[in-house]
């Protein structure tokens, strides 16, 4: 799907921040034509998209900053997340938010973009999965490279996008959550077909990247930390850290963890998980692709 919609001169939007990518790898929800493209990055950026943005606002995740005044008039809240004088839904009754949207003026025109594929979710990738065996017994995939998690605007988050750049083309990288603006439009090729660039989904779709690599695990008769996959996870706290338990909790070892450490990594805490887990602290791209790749 085009990052920017092919047309907006008759248009008025609702924009879910950071759903809308995800929305068109949902059988449930790309059935519908009105969901087209996507608009927006990281949630660390909404201040300027939304300001830009002509039209209805509803947010329906925790990501939600305070709203300026530009826009505040815009915005809605649902579900879990709100915020004091913003208007929140309930019961599915999305009717002011839709009344606001049509009575937004929309782009006037239309704006080129870029395009990206998404959808790469654990039945996508494993009705694969013959291709994807084949190809690592006949060393045409050398290793799978899992970058994603949160995104913020603390310095030394470039990592990832360098990283990413720099990864041998006989590599595939899978991703998810909004980390993954940090590089999800760059066209990275395939590998007999397969995309070297996977786009899982959001954060919550953790669980199928741990389905995938629970699969592959399967399929090659070896342990998920025996196969030729690295994380490389950006941290901000919140849902990030039920992730990272979990991923604890399932034996993953070898994660590498950054730009900085969780908050509640005491120097006692980050003993057990070194000598349990072998948890690290990103480097740099070079050292740390060397480390995993050898020279």
């Amino acid at each position: 799907m085009s990052v920017l919609t092919k047309s907006f001169a008759m248009l008025r939007f609702i924009y879910t921040h950071g759903e809308m990518l995800p929305t068109h790898g949902y059988p449930g929800l790309k059935k519908y034509a009105h969901f087209y493209g996507h608009y927006g990055t990281a949630w660390q950026n909404q201040a300027k998209e939304f300001a830009d943005f002509p039209g209805a606002i509803l947010m329906t995740t925790n990501c939600l900053q305070k709203p300026r005044d530009t826009y505040k008039g815009n915005v809605f809240t649902s579900g879990t997340v709100g915020w004091p004088g913003i208007p929140h839904t309930s019961d599915r009754n999305f009717k002011p938010v839709i009344d606001k949207a049509l009575a937004m003026p929309g782009f006037t025109e239309d704006k080129s973009g870029r395009s990206v594929t998404v959808g790469f979710a654990r039945n996508t990738v494993m009705s694969v999965a013959d291709k994807v065996i084949e190809a690592v017994k006949g060393k045409a995939i050398r290793h799978f490279f899992l970058v994603g998690g949160c995104d913020g605007a603390k310095a030394g988050r470039n990592y990832y996008t360098e990283f990413v750049e720099k990864i041998p083309k006989d590599c595939v990288v899978l991703t998810l959550a909004c980390g993954k603006f940090r590089f999800f439009d760059k066209d990275l090729g395939n590998i007999g077909g397969i995309p070297r660039l996977l786009d899982i989904g959001q954060c919550n779709d953790a669980y199928s990247a741990v389905q995938i690599a629970v699969a592959l695990s399967k399929a090659f008769n070896v342990g998920v930390n025996d196969l030729p996959l690295s994380l490389i996870l950006s941290w901000y706290e919140q849902k990030a850290v039920a992730i990272l338990l979990t991923l604890l909790y399932l034996g993953i070892k070898n994660i590498k963890l950054g730009p900085s450490l969780p908050a509640f990594v005491s120097p006692n805490v980050l003993k057990v998980l070194v000598d349990n887990f072998n948890i690290q602290l990103i480097s740099t791209p070079d050292q740390d692709l060397k480390a995993v790749l050898g020279n």
